[in-house]
């Protein structure tokens, strides 16, 4: 872009003391990880490319359903059937045609996870998945990488700032809630979302930025149902060792004591042959016992009954856990808020 569009583009924002000249290089040569392209995606990819942030890696292996355009503002009808990632980075390049749009129409993982994390200077959650924030916040706190987390559900939601010089997710939120909702079973208003977005992106800006005082550590809940905001830091919370961790299911090895919390409906095949179906009722009732050598493995969609059963075997049993989440089937809506 010529000197003269820069300054034009970017003139309502450079002009601002926390910006500036310097600041505008910054956000050129930074690198920013989006996983999830969805309703908290849509704002945060607007802004960020607006800003003129020089370089941006989009993770999302969902495709635009009709559904997902109340909230989903990157997306058009026309969309409809295309990966999520193709249609926003068209959107997006036609915003800002001096931002790298790099979209990759895959899942994020454990397997993967570490080296998007260490090839980027912030990231950003934005897949609303349980599995997905703990997976990022830990290769994020192995990496020394910010980490900008969102969820919205309903008319409530939340933004934060994590690792980095912050604690991690877990030192937040430490277990997982007792029940799983998302917004294909429960709902969620699109103006919510788009505002939690719009504070994500606005955080990571000012992460980026070197903004003081840091986003990093800080928390804002948001309840559009009372209108009304709150917040807090957490700079000095305890950062907990992370234990029940996330793997990737080709992660499974032979010698793994697995249990499958997937009823039949959900996986008429188990996530491997030597898996044991029970559901979480069942598995805190029978009380199964891992050899003494063996890694436990707990299977479910989200995260949420693997974490439920693991918590109970954690009570009798000291070896080690790990969880794997399958994620949603193909015929089914994905999550990315």
């Amino acid at each position: 872009m010529a000197g003269s569009d820069a300054m034009n583009r970017y003139a309502r924002q450079t002009c601002l003391p926390e910006v500036g000249e310097a600041g505008q290089a910054a956000l050129a040569a930074a690198h920013v990880l989006v996983v999830g392209v969805g309703g908290l995606g849509a704002p945060v990819l607007q802004y960020l490319v607006g800003a003129g942030v020089g370089r941006l890696t989009l993770v999302d292996g969902d495709t635009v359903a009709m559904s997902n355009l109340h909230r989903q503002t990157l997306f058009r009808e026309a969309d409809i059937g295309a990966p999520k990632v193709s249609a926003a980075a068209n959107t997006l390049r036609a915003l800002n045609r001096d931002c790298r749009i790099e979209p990759l129409a895959q899942s994020l993982d454990p397997a993967n996870a570490p080296d998007l994390v260490r090839q980027s200077s912030l990231v950003l959650d934005c897949a609303d998945s349980f599995a997905t924030s703990y997976i990022l916040s830990d290769a994020c706190r192995a990496a020394g990488i910010p980490l900008i987390s969102a969820s919205a559900l309903g008319l409530t939601g939340y933004v934060g700032g994590f690792c980095g010089t912050a604690p991690s997710l877990r030192a937040v939120f430490p277990d997982l809630p007792d029940r799983a909702a998302t917004c294909a079973t429960a709902g969620v208003m699109g103006p919510v979302v788009g505002m939690i977005g719009a504070a994500q992106a606005q955080m990571a800006l000012a992460s980026l930025l070197g903004q003081s005082p840091s986003p990093l550590g800080q928390l804002i809940s948001f309840d559009m149902k009372s209108f009304r905001t709150s917040g807090f830091r957490f700079d000095t919370a305890p950062d907990p060792q992370p234990d029940l961790m996330f793997i990737a299911p080709r992660a499974i090895a032979a010698p793994d004591f697995v249990v499958e919390l997937r009823g039949t409906d959900e996986a008429p095949a188990p996530v491997c042959p030597h898996a044991r179906r029970l559901s979480v009722a069942e598995f805190a009732e029978q009380k199964p016992r891992p050899a003494g050598d063996q890694r436990a493995v707990m299977v479910c969609r989200s995260g949420l009954r693997a974490w439920q059963a693991a918590t109970t075997l954690r009570t009798y049993w000291d070896g080690e856990i790990s969880l794997i989440a399958m994620g949603d089937t193909p015929s089914n809506e994905g999550s990315t808020t």
